[in-house]
């Protein structure tokens, strides 16, 4: 008798403990259901420019007070189908400016590459694509300048086939001649032997040799910055993505891009006399 009260007893905790993982097993299900609605929902309200479906699913996920919350807030109580918004497709490489269901204005564009630059001797490397999801203009610039990143100098010197030099304010690097090149204030300079300093030209794909070596010039200096080579406009998204004109407008329509949207001059210039700091951009 003693021995069957126990054994019963074991098969109850088993069968507790089989309901207690039937329940987590459940819970985790759900959660994953929930992800993938949420997903949905969010790839249906992009498809459909559905911007009250967002509103709710924010809400419902308990973020209403983020910055798409804010924006509208900011409105003054103006109708959520009078705010207009930009929508960028990737795989068509075209951006509509929306209000509502009207289309103000439609264009081609260049998006990401989606190629994968690996620096040589293994670290760093960089994926050239657009990023997909909601972005905001955060800032607008006329005749912007391009501070172009490290992989802009890993990626000339591998088409060129010359090494890469880094120089660090305070530094010097000799040139075959005899000549230093250094930085003074702002500039990259030249010294030759018992001559004087002389500011060097950068520009995009004109880049400052060394002996062999493409220099990387420091952040701040003149030499780091290139004018006209993302056109005559620029609409800032954030993490060093935007919308921007290009001095190769014959690339518009094409996945060439190191991830920004690229535009013509005169489609960019339209857009930055209409679209506001802080109009939602929803790339998919």
């Amino acid at each position: 008798m003693l021995r069957a009260i126990r054994s019963g007893g074991r098969h109850a905790w088993w069968l507790l403990g089989a309901l207690v993982a039937a329940a987590a097993l459940t819970s985790r299900l759900l959660a994953a259901a929930a992800d993938a609605r949420w997903e949905r929902d969010v790839a249906r309200m992009v498809f459909n420019d559905n911007l009250e479906l967002l509103r709710r699913l924010r809400a419902e996920a308990g973020e209403a007070t983020d910055s798409l919350t804010r924006l509208v807030a900011d409105a003054g109580g103006e109708p959520r189908d009078a705010r207009p918004y930009l929508v960028v497709s990737v795989a068509e490489r075209r951006l509509w400016y929306k209000r509502g269901d009207s289309v103000l204005f439609s264009t081609q564009v260049a998006t990401g590459s989606g190629r994968t630059l690996v620096k040589e001797g293994g670290g760093a490397h960089w994926k050239f694509e657009t990023p997909r999801g909601r972005l905001v203009v955060i800032g607008k610039d006329s005749m912007p300048r391009w501070v172009p990143p490290d992989w802009h100098y890993v990626e000339q010197a591998r088409k060129r086939g010359l090494g890469l030099v880094r120089l660090r304010r305070g530094e010097a690097l000799r040139a075959p001649d005899g000549a230093v090149v250094t930085v003074r204030g702002s500039d990259v300079v030249r010294v030759p032997r018992g001559g004087a300093a002389v500011p060097l030209r950068a520009a995009d794909g004109r880049e400052i040799v060394v002996g062999g070596n493409l220099l990387i010039p420091p952040f701040g200096t003149n030499q780091r910055r290139y004018p006209d080579v993302l056109g005559t406009r620029r609409l800032n998204l954030g993490d060093g993505y935007a919308l921007h004109g290009t001095n190769r407008p014959e690339t518009v329509g094409q996945a060439v891009s190191h991830g920004c949207v690229r535009l013509r001059n005169e489609d960019v210039e339209w857009l930055y006399d209409h679209v506001p700091v802080g109009t939602p951009v929803y790339i998919y």
